[in-house]
């Protein structure tokens, strides 16, 4: 399958056709999607009313409220997983979604939440973190026809083994509802990373490889995860990672952000307060009713793009810097953005920023006018509107044409393009803007990692067997067994050969890592000698040679890639991406005094594809963190050594 849910029909798609910006004050609404073209979405699918947009004032998350008497030494939450309802524009009705509700140590009766998406967790670097994470979700999943149909074994849905493999399924027969909480991006020891077979259901029941902290304070729907924070200053975030069905949970709104700051932040003279903004964005589609409608087994991509919650929200800002911390948190949406002015406002129609940081915290400052920024990954940008007259409307826009998946085949999906809008009418306040001017900004300088001619490299080849069918790591499903064993503390280069026509995500967890380059290959010839491989017997041996597909030069990272800590990385269409890892040493020391809170050796972790749909699907596998002298595998077919 080039994209799971994609092809299901040659021409299952549709496209969102935007209204032109009329005369300044007219409204400007978002047409119902229309197909581009050449596509045509199936028979049926639900398309989004026209919605006025910029109507709406962009929501900001509440910060869960620590309680410090649990654990000492440590911040304590208890996050529930509940159902409730949130009204996405003011033209549409309520909603039915999932949420994280956080419990307010100072009010039992007023919990901390919107309702959909969860509140910020802000931690300090270094002072852990202990969360209660407890499901209180329905039984029956708010998008059960889907999860039907993986049940039915839908070989659109349902992950189908290559030879000689057997398939499985990914959840019981009488589970529909199951999750668990992944903390994207950070440094974890597994046992509190939540991982997809660490799921547990609202009625207590438990995957293979669930796991709790203090068993003696939870009940069967609740498992407590410990947090190190030892990860630089940067936004993390939270969100499902439920087995087989990560991408209907995290759509029905179960994702959150979490901060880690150090105080030597403070000196930076970076915009804070009400002038750092977060922005969760993601593509949705909705009902007449104002219902969510999954459509993704129908055409890639949904519809209407969302703002922390809201379709085409606004807000009003100052004529000053100000900090957008912005996590695409789309199902599969990689997003080109840029910040678009009226046409006499600037000599260009964008309006310049600055990148400060990236997935895992502060880089040097680079001035750009447009980024591309796939699922998970998140950016750290200063925007200075102080060059705005009073009344100018700066729009958040997704650059015409881009597709879903871009970059990769033109796509036929809904094609988005005013995101939200930055209305430059509130007064200076305090004193004026005395925050630091973003190209004296002392920021961390990330050092290159220096590959040394021995480095390990380890070969993940995305490996679809049959057309419209599921994409493996290496042509291993992800229910089997690690089959790839790493030294603590290595280095080691890894390749995500891709052979594939899209870009897909690839998320490390547990580490950071630097991108290393890309290389164009030979798609067509790899995957026909890979595919021979695979039906073969699978020797070592006779796995096709990455060098002998090679067909130019390594490119060097984008700029924004360049100098900067990422754990997730754009593998490109027909190329191998490769990424260096300078360290796999989990944390082994016990966090807020909880036996068994420390990773252990031989510690099992994952990687993934993060479009979730995706990663369902079983581009997924394990890998395994050992102690010297404890396991060697050699030239197996997770990796080879040069």
């Amino acid at each position: 399958m080039i994209e799971r849910r994609k092809f299901l029909i040659a021409s299952a798609m549709g496209a969102a056709a935007m209204l032109p910006q009329g005369v300044l004050g007219a409204r400007t609404y978002a047409a119902t999607a229309h197909p581009p073209a050449g596509c045509q979405d199936p028979a049926g699918t639900p398309n989004t009313p026209p919605l006025e947009k910029f109507v709406d004032p962009l929501p900001r998350p509440m910060t869960a409220i620590p309680d410090r008497s649990v654990y000492p030494g440590a911040d304590y939450y208890e996050i529930t997983m509940r159902q409730g309802s949130w009204r996405f524009h003011r033209d549409l009705g309520p909603s039915p979604v999932w949420g994280y509700w956080a419990t307010n140590p100072h009010d039992p009766h007023k919990p901390i939440g919107m309702g959909y998406l969860g509140p910020t967790i802000s931690t300090t670097h270094d002072h852990p973190t202990v969360v209660k994470w407890r499901n209180e979700l329905p039984t029956t999943h708010m998008f059960q026809f889907v999860i039907d149909k993986i049940r039915s074994g839908d070989p659109q849905l349902a992950p189908i083994a290559p030879p000689p493999y057997k398939s499985k399924p990914p959840f019981p027969s009488n589970i529909n509802v199951w999750n668990v909480v992944h903390q994207h991006g950070g440094y974890t020891a597994p046992q509190s990373d939540g991982m997809p077979l660490q799921s547990f259901s609202p009625d207590g029941f438990h995957a293979e490889s669930y796991s709790t902290l203090d068993p003696s304070r939870v009940k069967p729907n609740e498992a407590i995860y410990a947090y190190t924070n030892h990860d630089r200053s940067c936004m993390l975030w939270y969100h499902d990672h439920g087995m087989g069905m990560t991408s209907l949970n995290v759509y029905a709104g179960l994702a959150g952000l979490y901060l880690i700051r150090d105080p030597a932040d403070e000196r930076l003279g970076l915009p804070r307060g009400e002038f750092e903004v977060p922005l969760i964005l993601q593509d949705r589609t909705f009902h007449r009713d104002g219902s969510l409608a999954y459509t993704m087994t129908q055409r890639e991509g949904e519809d209407t793009p969302v703002v922390n919650g809201k379709a085409y929200p606004f807000l009003a800002v100052e004529p000053r810097r100000y900090r957008l911390r912005i996590l695409n948190a789309s199902n599969e949406r990689f997003w080109r953005l840029r910040f678009d002015v009226p046409r006499d406002v600037l000599p260009e129609p964008q309006l310049p920023f600055w990148l400060i940081g990236t997935d895992s915290g502060f880089r040097t400052p680079l001035q750009m006018l447009e980024f591309l920024i796939s699922p998970a990954e998140r950016y750290d940008l200063i925007v200075d509107f102080s060059r705005m007259p009073m009344g100018t409307n700066v729009t958040l826009t997704n650059y015409p044409g881009t597709q879903v998946h871009f970059p990769g085949i033109p796509g036929c999906g809904p094609e988005i393009a005013e995101i939200m809008q930055f209305q430059v009418t509130k007064p200076l306040s305090g004193d004026g803007d005395n925050t630091t001017r973003p190209k004296k900004l002392k920021l961390p300088v990330v050092a290159p990692i220096k590959p040394k001619p021995h480095t390990r490299r380890r070969e993940w080849v995305v490996y679809q067997h049959k057309l419209f069918s599921t994409m493996t790591f290496n042509a291993v499903p992800f229910m089997e067994p690690s089959q790839d064993f790493i030294k603590a503390g290595s280095t080691e280069i890894w390749e995500y050969i891709n052979p594939n026509h899209d870009a897909h995500p690839m998320h490390v967890h547990l580490v950071d890592f630097q991108v290393l380059n890309r290389q164009p290959i030979d798609a067509a010839r790899y995957q026909s000698d890979y595919d021979k491989w695979v039906y073969g017997d699978r020797k070592p041996k006779d796995r096709p040679l990455l060098a002998n597909y090679l067909t130019g030069p390594p490119i060097p990272p984008t700029p924004d890639e360049a100098g900067s800590r990422k754990d997730t990385v754009k593998a490109n269409a027909e190329m191998v991406t490769r990424i260096i890892i300078q360290e796999f040493t989990p944390p082994t020391e016990t966090i807020a005094s909880i036996p068994g809170s420390g990773a252990e050796l031989p510690a099992t972790y994952i990687h993934h594809c993060h479009i979730l749909e995706h990663e369902d699907d079983d581009l997924m596998r394990p890998w395994t963190i050992v102690g010297h002298g404890d396991h060697d595998d050699g030239d197996h077919a997770g990796g080879h050594g040069h």
